[in-house]
């Protein structure tokens, strides 16, 4: 029998798009893939349809690096809105409660803003992917079901106003993974005694990426007319993801027993965790981790043969 030979190119690098509202995060991944004719595509966390801005879009052997994005830190820019709760916490979603605004001003914003910052504690929306049962909490949002939720520690590194143009505000907001911005617009809503929901939001950082290098649909569209060379020209190296963790250098040897998946001793490597491994100057391997008797072990090999 012949055997299945995966269609689409073999094509390597990530890609920054710049998510249109309107779609999911799979319709934008999607749209890549076909432009890029990929064999292999893949995203790093989701953003909402309302929500615009920073999609890494993982091709080939970097999709392998795509957790560990999903684990990086990210940057938002987000408009809320005061007086008003919504079934999602966001602009799409049915007004369920009206409260007046009155007696808010920037100093009483600023008050309860600092109060948001470093550690908090936040319950997930209904309106997440979080699951309950092995079911999609939105699934059962959907059907008017709600659950007991566990509570989750997330870190607000950066929380600062903007502007104030009631009932409009507008934050710049850098925060760990899984932090629902939705949750810290209502939950800053409440503190103030009004309610809020998020009307937009953009997303500016992801890990090591910020938003200067991305790039539209639009634009993709654009270059697709005349092939691949300009479109591959856009990808970086699946390394650019993984630039907070140190590096150490293979020789031939060691890169041998590395591609076998063996742990090898490397001279002056670091004495624990999370490494990126290269073969002599600048061929990259992937990730290891610094075992107890000072080895590195291969964990995700990333286009080594």
């Amino acid at each position: 029998m012949a055997r299945h030979r995966p269609k689409g190119r073999n094509v390597n690098g990530i890609l920054l798009l710049d998510k249109p509202t309107g779609i999911t995060s799979n319709e934008a991944l999607q749209s890549v893939k076909r432009l890029f004719k990929a064999r292999k595509a893949g995203h790093t966390g989701s953003l909402d349809p309302l929500a615009s801005g920073l999609l890494p879009i993982c091709l080939g052997e970097a999709t392998k690096a795509s957790g560990f994005l999903l684990d990086a830190d990210k940057h938002y820019q987000v408009r809320c809105k005061l007086g008003e709760k919504t079934a999602t916490g966001d602009a799409e979603g049915e007004v369920t409660e009206t409260r007046p605004v009155e007696g808010i001003d920037a100093a009483r914003l600023e008050s309860v803003l600092a109060g948001f910052r470093g550690e908090i504690v936040q319950i997930p929306p209904m309106y997440s992917a979080v699951k309950h049962q092995g079911q999609r909490l939105y699934k059962l949002a959907r059907q008017g079901v709600e659950v007991e939720r566990e509570p989750r520690h997330v870190t607000i590194h950066k929380l600062i106003l903007e502007s104030m143009d009631l009932p409009f505000f507008d934050l710049d907001v850098h925060c760990t993974k899984g932090t629902y911005v939705r949750t810290l617009a209502e939950d800053i809503g409440e503190a103030l005694g009004c309610g809020a929901h998020v009307a937009a939001l953009r997303r500016l950082g992801v890990g090591p990426y910020d938003s200067e290098k991305m790039v539209t649909l639009e634009k993709l569209k654009e270059l697709s007319e005349d092939g691949f060379e300009d479109l591959d020209a856009l990808l970086l190296p699946i390394e650019s993801a993984l630039a907070q963790w140190p590096d150490v250098r293979l020789n031939d040897d060691a890169a041998y027993y590395v591609r076998q998946g063996q742990p090898v001793q490397v001279p002056h490597a670091p004495t624990s965790g999370w490494v990126r491994m290269y073969q002599n100057g600048d061929r990259f391997l992937g990730m290891g981790q610094i075992l107890d008797d000072g080895r590195v072990a291969p964990r995700r090999l990333m286009g080594a043969r």
